[in-house]
């Protein structure tokens, strides 16, 4: 039975490698688009797919046929495939861009992967703490209150924390309901988003991955495009679309524009920041020798080494401190409520 869901970006890969291989083997598209939709297990791509070859075969083409599912086919699959129609060589532009497709699933796979860890102490230590605040607090509030012994700090302030779960949760989730909603107008914003995203490139060994990534992400899709016989100034859009991050979508935009005016793309990207020295000394000689494309496709290689070793880092780095993070939060809080034990055992003895 074909399962109905959203069509994920390794379904997209499969297909587009599988029709790259048909189309270079000589199959017509309508032939092959219909085998494809014959062993597809998602209903939802499934049915996507036999419009495409609906589409086709009534006189459209295949990058229009594409277009009308943004929310499976990227802009950037579009432009590609128009521009290999364009130029007669479909499937060289589609073994192209599945080889496109499947590194770029592969560095947002090692991406996810890397937020497994942090997420599963976060599953953890949220509601260990709520547990905490909940029932196990109130229990030692009583005891003090009968035992009537003066609480320090730090038990007066969990106990106070507790009191506020308890009694006036709805406030606690009202801020958070108005923290969430000005984060999403900031992102919203253009000046909001730029300054989020200055932000977080400005966050040590995290902007550094950010910015890595970012940059592998552009150089690789301008590159693609640009060999594919998108032009440049095209190209330059699409890809400012898939940055990821204001800083660089801008600096890409303004990049459009230079070149737009007679000038050239290394002069916007060295004044963004975002990119190192060394990459806008690279496309400034693909530029001077007619291999942009080339040299794009190098600093993406690179750059994707470089995204690994950094991911490497963070995680290193992300593992003890969540683990120091939880131990200090509960453990802190039990040792608060713990205190005032102590003292009377003190007073006691």
């Amino acid at each position: 039975m074909a399962v109905t869901r959203r069509v994920s970006a390794r379904e997209v890969v499969v297909f587009t490698r599988l029709f790259a291989t048909m189309i270079g083997a000589g199959l017509p598209l309508v032939q092959s688009l219909s085998l494809l939709s014959k062993q597809q297990e998602n209903r939802r791509f499934r049915n996507v797919i036999r419009q495409m070859a609906r589409d086709v075969e009534a006189g459209d083409t295949l990058a229009g046929a594409m277009g009308r599912h943004p929310g499976v086919f990227s802009e950037l699959s579009v432009n590609l495939v128009s521009a290999g129609e364009a130029a007669g060589a479909l499937d060289t532009i589609l073994a192209r861009l599945s080889d496109f497709l499947e590194k770029h699933n592969a560095v947002a796979r090692k991406m996810r992967a890397s937020l497994i860890y942090p997420a599963m102490i976060l599953g953890v230590t949220v509601p260990a703490v709520a547990i905490l605040l909940v029932f196990v607090i109130p229990t030692f509030e009583s005891l003090f209150t009968t035992a009537g012994v003066p609480l320090p700090l730090p038990t007066r302030m969990v106990i106070a924390a507790s009191d506020a779960v308890q009694k006036r949760w709805w406030a606690l989730l009202g801020a958070l309901a108005v923290f969430v909603a000005l984060l999403r107008h900031l992102f919203g914003t253009g000046r909001g988003r730029l300054t989020i995203d200055r932000l977080l490139l400005a966050i040590p060994l995290v902007g550094d991955l950010l910015r890595k990534a970012a940059v592998s992400r552009v150089t690789r899709t301008l590159g693609t495009l640009i060999a594919s016989g998108v032009s440049i100034l095209h190209g330059l859009e699409v890809t400012a679309k898939t940055a990821g991050n204001r800083v660089i979508h801008d600096a890409l935009m303004r990049s459009r524009a230079s070149i737009a005016g007679g000038a050239t793309i290394a002069g916007p990207l060295a004044e963004s920041g975002a990119f190192a020295p060394t990459v806008v000394r690279m496309v400034e000689v693909g530029e001077q020798t007619g291999a942009l494309d080339d040299m794009l496709a190098r600093i993406a290689d690179f750059y994707e080494q470089e995204v690994d070793i950094a991911l490497e880092a963070v995680v290193a780095m992300v593992e003890p401190v969540m683990i120091v993070v939880l131990g200090v939060v509960v453990g802190g809080m039990i040792l608060a409520m713990y205190l005032p034990i102590f003292e009377m055992i003190s007073a006691v003895g």
